[in-house]
């Protein structure tokens, strides 16, 4: 019986992280699979971009109103997020695997490896991030203090 509830917690969590990375990517688990076996069932190829798992999130107890959030993001070969904001959320990306080239407003274009680090003020606006390689995954730790109930990510409107 226990090992029952554990199988059917561990697929619950898996359903979960999978239908949280589709729809982090824009895509279904249906068009992510039929993208996968026909790429012909792509209408028109989309650049690779990055997909989110939530691993945690809290509110902080000693600060009102704020909620701290961490995430992985992953990068497929090639991939680049589209310019966005995280709003007033301070965020903390920590490079798991691959490599990313990083512009965060108007400083220079910088290039994390594996075991690097950076920030990001709130309201800053991330203008480029992706993954150097075109063969290998990149792989971030992405840590949000944020407004609770703030969204984490917003695209800019423009691309």
């Amino acid at each position: 019986m226990i090992r029952t509830r554990l199988a059917v917690g561990v697929l619950a969590v898996a359903t979960l992280a999978g239908a949280t990375a589709c729809a982090a990517s824009g895509q279904t688990a249906a068009s992510q699979t039929a993208a996968a076996t026909n790429p012909a069932a792509t209408p028109t190829a989309k650049p690779a971009t990055e997909s989110l798992t939530p691993l945690a999130q809290q509110a902080l107890p000693n600060v009102q109103g704020k909620t701290f959030t961490s995430a992985i993001v992953e990068f497929p070969p090639g991939a680049r997020a589209a310019p966005h904001r995280h709003g007033d959320a301070f965020v903390y990306a920590y490079v798991l695997e691959g490599t990313v080239r990083s512009q965060v407003d108007d400083k220079p274009v910088t290039t994390f490896r594996a075991g690097e680090n950076w920030t990001e003020q709130p309201g800053a606006h991330h203008v480029l991030t992706e993954n150097t390689s075109a063969t290998e995954r990149a792989r971030l730790l992405v840590v949000f203090v944020a407004a609770t109930g703030a969204e984490l990510k917003v695209d800019d409107p423009h691309h």
